[in-house]
């Protein structure tokens, strides 16, 4: 469980640095040449999900749990804005449902 949560977070990030980087370019007037490191961040956020050995559809929707804490961690480290008790306190549901569709007795 511990190695399936740390994948999830290394690929969170590379999904969100992927997202966040053309998101600088076209809202702040950063350099296009963002574009390159995002598109690999976000070839290597699909790479990374590949790794399950399970249906694609279940990891996908256990990932989007962690990928909901490690967002709200980067609202907080990388916008500096403290995340709110509603933020935190969805975040604990969105990985406790990760937690949920993860540890399911397997047929």
């Amino acid at each position: 469980m511990i190695k399936t949560f740390a994948l999830f977070a290394i690929t969170a990030v590379a999904e969100i640095v992927g997202c966040y980087l053309p998101y600088l370019w076209l809202k702040q007037g950063k350099s296009a040449w963002l574009l390159i490191p995002a598109a690999a961040s976000l070839a290597l956020f699909a790479w990374l999900l590949s790794l399950h050995p399970t249906a694609a559809g279940r990891v996908y929707a256990a990932y989007g749990g962690i990928y909901i804490g490690v967002a709200i961690l980067w609202l907080w480290a990388v916008d500096g804005i403290k995340p709110t008790a509603w933020d935190l306190v969805g975040s604990v549901v969105a990985i406790t449902g990760m937690a949920i569709i993860m540890l399911a007795p397997k047929n």
